[in-house]
C-alpha cells in the first residue's frame, strides 16, 4: 500500500502539473469504486472543475475544486493515479478517466479494486471515514513526542500497532513504522504506553526521518506503487530492515528477524531493538 512518501511524492507530482487545468470529462469504468455520490453524479459534480491545488492528509490525496468541492482518492493498496498523454490506450486495470483542459488524461488504475474515490462538500467529509477520524501528521508542527505519548495512555497494544493506527499517526503503514522502530532502537512488541519520554522523543525524530528520506528517494517500489508519471520509487535499495529477513543488519550485521505483531509482518534487527518489556 502506498504509505506517506508514495502518496506525498504523488501529491507534489500532481500539484505542479495539474493545477490550473479544468476536468473536461470524467469516465468512470468501474462505478463501486466511487464511494461517494453515485459514479453518475460523481462525474457531474466533477464537470468543468478545475484543479485549484492537491494536497495529502495522511495516505489520502484531496483535489481542491471551486465551491468547496474537494475530490478525494484513497488508493489504499494497489491504486495508482497517473498523467498520461491524451492519447494513451487505458489497460485492463484503469478504473476511472480524469479528462483534461489540456488534453492530457489523469487515470487512475488498480489491480485489486480497492481504492475509493469520493467528491465531498464539506458537509460530506464524514462519508470518508477514515480521512475525519486521522491522528497528528508527520512532519508537522502537531506531531510531537507529548501527543504521541499521551494517545498512547492505557493502551496495552504494541508500539508497532500503535504506529500503524490512522487514528493515533496519520499516513504510516508497515514499511516506514518497521523503519521507524529500527531506527528508534525499539522492539516492535514493546508496549506503547511503556515508552518514556526520551523514548517518544527518538521514536517520533525516527518516524520523521525515514519518512524524508523515503520521500527523497521517491517513494519505496516492491511491485505496485507508481508514482504520478508512472515511474518507480527508489527508496527499496536503502531500507534498513524492512522486507530483509535473514540478510545482515546494515548496522550490526545480525540477521534480520520477521514475526507477526497485530497480524502484519514485521522484520526487525534483534541486536538493535532489544527484547519488548512492559
Amino acid at each position: 500500500m502506498p504509505e506517506l512518501p508514495e502518496v506525498e511524492t504523488i501529491r507534489t507530482y500532481l500539484d505542479r502539473v495539474l493545477a490550473g487545468q479544468c476536468i473536461a470529462k470524467t469516465q468512470v469504468l468501474l462505478p463501486r469504486q466511487i464511494a461517494y455520490p453515485a459514479a453518475q453524479e460523481f462525474a457531474a459534480r466533477l464537470q468543468g472543475a478545475e484543479i485549484l491545488r492537491v494536497l495529502r492528509r495522511g495516505k489520502y490525496l484531496l483535489f481542491e475544486l471551486p465551491a468547496d468541492l474537494t475530490l478525494v482518492v484513497h488508493l489504499r493498496m494497489t491504486g495508482s493515479l497517473v498523467y498520461e498523454p491524451g492519447d494513451f490506450v487505458p489497460d485492463a486495470h484503469t478504473r476511472v478517466i480524469f479528462s483534461l483542459s489540456s488534453g492530457h488524461a489523469l487515470v487512475f488504475r488498480d489491480t485489486r479494486t480497492f481504492g475509493r474515490l469520493y467528491a465531498l462538500y464539506p458537509h460530506e467529509l464524514a462519508e470518508a471515514k477514515g480521512l475525519v477520524t486521522l491522528g497528528p501528521e508527520p512532519l508537522t508542527p502537531s506531531f510531537t513526542a507529548g501527543a504521541l505519548s499521551g494517545r498512547a495512555k492505557r493502551t496495552a497494544m504494541p508500539v508497532k500497532s500503535f504506529l500503524l493506527d490512522q487514528k493515533r499517526v496519520a499516513g504510516l503503514g508497515n514499511i516506514y513504522a518497521d523503519e521507524a522502530l529500527f531506527v528508534a532502537g525499539l522492539h516492535p512488541l514493546r508496549r506503547a504506553s511503556s515508552l518514556t519520554g526520551a523514548e517518544w522523543q527518538r521514536l517520533k525524530e525516527a518516524v520523521e526521518a525515514v519518512l524524508r528520506d523515503g520521500i527523497a528517494d521517491g517513494g519505496t517500489t516492491f511491485r505496485d506503487y507508481r508514482n504520478g508519471a508512472g515511474g518507480h520509487g527508489h527508496h527499496q535499495e536503502h531500507l534498513w530492515v524492512y522486507n530483509r529477513e535473514g540478510q545482515p543488519c546494515r548496522r550490526c550485521g545480525t540477521p534480520v528477524e520477521k514475526i507477526v505483531v497485530g497480524g502484519r509482518g514485521t522484520h526487525f534487527c534483534p541486536h538493535c531493538q532489544p527484547e519488548a518489556r512492559s
